[in-house]
Formats: C-alpha cells, structure tokens, sequence
C-alpha cells in the first residue's frame, strides 16, 4: 500500500513539510508566531539547568531526533532561550546543527552576534521565511507503507482498551511491520505485570533481558521512594473505569504492540536501527512520550484512549508543538459520547457487533495512511499547543 509523501535527502519520506525552529524560548516562538509553516518545540527553557550529563545528552538527543525527522523539510537553529545565554556543550547550537545536517536536509544556524534578542528575532524570521519558501516548492509523490514510523500510547485505560482498543492498534501494528515499516510502543510503568508476555517476543537473549531490565528498574525506582507502584497505578481513574490491578492493566496495554517478535529496546527519542517492532523505555505522559517518538523518527503517533473514569471532554489538551500528527482513538461508547467531535477513529463499534477487530484494524490502517497524505487530524485544526516535558531520571542540582 501506499501514501503521498514527501521525500528527504536521507531516502525517508515525511507526511507533513515543516521548517523546525530549534531550541524552545523566545527566539523561536516569536519566529513561529510571525512566519506560517514552521513549528517550534515548547518546553522548559531553562531544561538543562542544573540537568546531570546523562540528562543533557538525552534532551540533546531529543532536539536533533525531532531535527532529523521525516516530516521537517529544514531546520534553524537559534541562540536558545535568550541572546546571552551560554547553553552545555551537549545543546549547544552548533552541536545541534552539525547532528541534524547528517540528514542531508538544510540547516540554518542563528548566531547571535552579539545582538540583542529583538535584532536576532528579525534575523530569524528572515531566515524562516526563505526556508518555507523553500519547502513550499516540495511536491508529494507516492511511496510504499514500509517508509511508516509510528508510535502509540493507551491512556486513561479501561475495560475497553484492552479488549477492543488496543487490539485494534495492535492489528495496525502487525500490518505495518509485516509491509517493512517500523512501530514503537513503550510506557515503562504499564508492562509491569506483563513483561514476560513481551520478553517471550523478543527476536534474542539480549532484547529479552531489556524489557526484563526496564520492568525491574521502574519497580526499583519507586520502591527507592518508600512507595508500591501498584498504589499508585492503576490511577484513579482506571479505578473507577473498572481495572483493579497494575497487572491487569498492563496485560491490557501490551496488546496495542501486536503480536510480531520485538527487534530491540531503545531508549527514550533514540532512532531505531533498523524496521520492525521497538520496546522504547519511556514514561506514560502524553506530552514528553509523542516527543520522544517524533524524535525517535514517527511521522504519526497514536493515542488509544479509553476514558470510561472521566467526567467530562479529555481532549482538550494536544500536542501540536511536535512535528508528528497525533491521532485520538477510543473504542468506548461513552467517550465518544462525551467528545467524538476531539476522536479521529472510533473502534466501538467492534463492542457494538458491527466489526471485527481484523475489520476496525483495517479501517484504521486506511486512515492512517489518509492521514500520512494530506487529511488532517483533529488536533491539527487547534492552534492551541501545550508545553511538553524532557523525560530525564536524574536529580536536578
């Protein structure tokens, strides 16, 4: 099968055609505000403060992933946060620059020149404009579903997550490997439970003892703090949904990986070496783990939701200050009750007898590939973004 694209220097293909504006701060907000097509990556700008090595080389990491990825046509890379800032050489402008330009794509550094931030602010946009200029001439042109990175994640679990929903996703999974394509899945602290399940369908030994390493190292962690994990997750709302132990939900959330042997365990916006299926070590939050996908080189992320503990619209918040279209999803009735207007695809009607979960797969396979062509989702129509989050496990000094 295939979809429209567009095609990078490096052979991948890309669904959308942005002009990235890197690092976060003012410099590449007030780019963004004034120049249509180029997107920024809102977070902290003080991220690396006081951040050990181990953390800065992973928010480093993350800047040039999300640099190299398919779907930006072209960076610029700013000061940073401010005109004076003096950043860790780990994300340090020009390291940034050097690591995405191995892409092929062009990149643009902004000096600061010594200038004060408004006069760097009308450099920049400058520049952002010729560099959109210059990816508008970009055409689309058919390419084969094998050159599909997508990434997924299930929130606010319930019964019908691991009964319908992530089935659904899973069987998308298993299409996508099967065509050559590559799919990550993750969430460290939702296979506690379950990681023998997925250690069962690592490809060696060695990928095995990964995901076992992961599991054991989140329990770890936060018996370090004196607390059970199991008292702290399943959440409240999973609770109230239906689900009464970690396990079970966990035996639930695995299923959205799909059932093809699992080529590798990545760490959190590390690129996968090759096409397949991927363990990534990451956390559960919508807005740190669509980042790190989008780093890792997804085109499209998935979120499964089930939402029968909500009270009200949980599809408010977005993650539109990625480069990645983020596709909702739901299989419960109740949810698209609540907020179908906020869904991309509904699977429910596999609960209401009127698919299978092979015929929603296929449903969703199409749409996806619909949306790897032009059509936007539904988070893409807001203009509204909300801050993501660097996922780091060291103490801040």
């Amino acid at each position: 099968m295939t979809f429209l694209g567009y095609e990078r220097p490096d052979g991948s293909f890309g669904v959308r055609n942005y002009v990235l504006v890197i690092p976060s701060g003012i410099i590449a907000d007030e780019i963004c505000h004034f120049v249509t097509g180029t997107k920024t990556i809102v977070t902290p700008t003080d991220a690396t403060t006081g951040r050990t090595k181990t953390d800065r080389e992973t928010i480093g990491r993350i800047y040039v992933g999300l640099g190299m990825n398919p779907n930006v046509a072209s960076v610029l890379v700013t000061p940073g946060g401010g005109a004076g800032a003096t950043p860790y050489p780990e994300t340090a402008p020009e390291t940034l620059a050097r690591e995405i330009a191995r892409s092929g794509k062009r990149v643009e550094l902004l000096r600061g020149n010594g200038g004060d931030t408004m006069e760097i602010i009308m450099r920049g946009i400058k520049l952002a404009r010729e560099l959109r200029y210059e990816a508008s001439k970009l055409r689309r042109k058919p390419c084969p579903d094998s050159c599909l990175c997508i990434g997924v994640k299930c929130g606010n679990s319930d019964p019908t997550s691991g009964m319908v929903g992530n089935p659904v996703v899973g069987y998308v999974y298993d299409k996508l490997v099967e065509a050559g394509g590559a799919a990550l899945f993750g969430e460290n602290t939702e296979i506690i439970g379950a990681e023998q399940v997925l250690a069962r369908r690592a490809v060696s030994k060695a990928v095995a003892e990964g995901i076992l390493r992961v599991a054991h190292e989140t329990e770890e962690r936060a018996k370090s703090t004196g607390e059970d994990i199991r008292t702290i997750n399943p959440v409240p709302a999973n609770i109230r949904a239906g689900i009464t132990t970690l396990e079970e939900k966990s035996l639930g959330a695995i299923h959205k990986a799909g059932t093809k042997p699992i080529r590798g365990v990545l760490k959190y916006g590390e690129r996968p070496k090759g096409r397949g299926l991927y363990f990534v070590d990451n956390w559960a939050w919508t807005l740190s783990i669509f980042m790190g996908y989008a780093a890792a080189g997804a085109q499209i992320v998935l979120y499964q939701l089930g939402g029968g503990g909500l009270d009200g619209d949980s599809c408010l918040y977005q993650t539109g200050n990625t480069v990645a279209p983020l596709v909702w999803c739901s299989a419960n009735p109740k949810t698209l009750a609540m907020s179908g207007w906020n869904l991309d695809f509904y699977s429910g009607t596999v609960i209401e007898g009127k698919e299978t979960i092979k015929e929603a797969g296929k449903r969703l396979y199409s749409m996806i590939l619909d949306v790897a062509s032009g059509t936007v989702t539904r988070t893409e129509t807001m203009n509204h973004t909300d801050p993501n989050e660097f996922y780091t496990l060291e103490p801040v000094f």
